[in-house]
This record gives C-alpha cells, structure tokens and sequence, in this order.
C-alpha cells in the first residue's frame, strides 16, 4: 500500500446511485465491498460522508431558512448516511466506529481525535458524522479538519468524474483531464475541486488530495496501490 492512513471523502448523492434522493442500498453495498478489500490490505481508513442526497443546508437558505437552522439540518443528514455505511460495512465483516460532532449517545460516540486514533490503530473504519459540530462549514471542510487531525496522508475525494477537468466534462466535451496539479495552479485556473475552506487547510499542512471515481469498482484499491488514477492535487 502506498499510504498507511487515509481519508475518504464521499458525497451524499453518490450514496443516491441512479435514484432522485435518498439511499441506494446497492450503491453503498458496493462501496463497503471496495472499501473492505484495501482494508483488509491493512489500510487505516476514516471516513467523512456528505448529506446533499436528504437535505441541503445552502438550498433551504436560498429558499428563505435560517442558515444556521439549515446547517444543522444538513448535519443530522450525514449522520444518517453515515449509520447507512457503518451497517453495510459491517455486514462485510468490518468493525466500524461512528464518531460525530455532535452528541448523540445512543447511536454514536462523541468526537474526539486521540480516539478516533485509536480506533484507526486497532484496524477499525472509522465515520466521521455531523460535519464540523458549527454551521457554515462544508463537509469538504470537514473532511480536510479531521484528515488533519487524525495525520492522514491523503485526502481521496471520491467522485462521479474520473479526476479534475479544465471544465465540466458533463457539459463540456472538449474538457481535458489533469493527471496531476499543483494546489496554486488550482487557484489560478479557477477549478472547483473542493470549497476554498477545506482546499486551504489542505494546502497549508501538505495534505495531498486525489479526486477520482469511486463509482467504478476496483478504483479505490488502485489509488491505496499508488496507481496513477484519478487527479493529484499536491
């Protein structure tokens, strides 16, 4: 394996597969399968997932609701496609830790990074649910904070696209992929790779991001190989 710990970051409608909303059991069956054989390579693995398949914090704002309201909203919908996960991973045979920013005894554990470590160092998947715990934050935010904090090696954002694009190559087909790109070059040219929150406390402390297609089987056990798949940003 080329990392020894890293944190994947998944949005909420990947979780949607081919639906309008919600969950697609199939698709996160199929995400636990990929995430259980670079797993069982010896891989520590952290977790952050979105929740844009149930609510929208940015969306119910522009429709009139406070945006603190709606944050928070949008936390309680990570966390439960964050039990989604944690039930299908652990149907394949893998011990998970939830872990939120916000407390909920019955169903998780509270946040806090020396176990989260621990967990990790005793080969569990570890979630992170609930983003940050503070409105205005992004889950990208969050993905990049507790990568940080748990001194992950890379960021794996897994996505619908294979990589980073000049444009958007669902509307543009003379979009041209990026093997590989600098986090200044990402500033300059404009593209939209995370929220300018996470992407800057990535930089910062040298975490490096891989934006690549989680949807295709096989992929994720490419990236945790070192094969050249997807997009680098270092």
């Amino acid at each position: 394996m080329k990392y020894k710990r890293i944190l994947l970051k998944l949005s909420g409608e990947s979780l949607m597969g081919d639906k309008q909303y919600g969950i697609d059991n199939e698709r996160v069956r199929q995400y636990a399968i990929d995430i259980k054989a670079v797993h069982d390579k010896g891989l520590e693995i952290a977790i952050v997932i979105g929740g844009g398949n149930i609510f929208r914090g940015l969306s119910a704002e522009k429709s009139g609701m406070d945006r603190a309201q709606a944050d928070y909203m949008g936390m309680l919908a990570t966390v439960i496609n964050s039990m989604a996960l944690q039930d299908a991973l652990e149907k394949v045979g893998i011990k998970t830790r939830l872990l939120t920013a916000i407390k909920m005894e019955q169903i998780c554990e509270p946040f806090i990074r020396r176990r989260a470590v621990r967990h990790l160092e005793k080969g569990r998947v570890v979630i992170f649910g609930a983003g940050t715990g503070n409105p205005y934050f992004t889950t990208d935010s969050a993905a990049a904070l507790r990568a940080i904090e748990i001194k992950a090696d890379a960021v794996l954002k897994g996505t619908r696209v294979d990589g980073i694009y000049t444009a958007d190559p669902e509307k543009d087909p003379s979009a041209t992929k990026y093997e590989e790109i600098s986090f200044k070059e990402v500033y300059a040219k404009g593209l939209n790779v995370m929220d300018m929150t996470a992407f800057t406390l990535c930089e910062e402390n040298q975490v490096p991001i891989i934006v690549f297609d989680m949807n295709k089987h096989g992929n994720f056990m490419k990236i945790a190989n070192g094969e050249p798949i997807g997009t680098l940003v270092k």
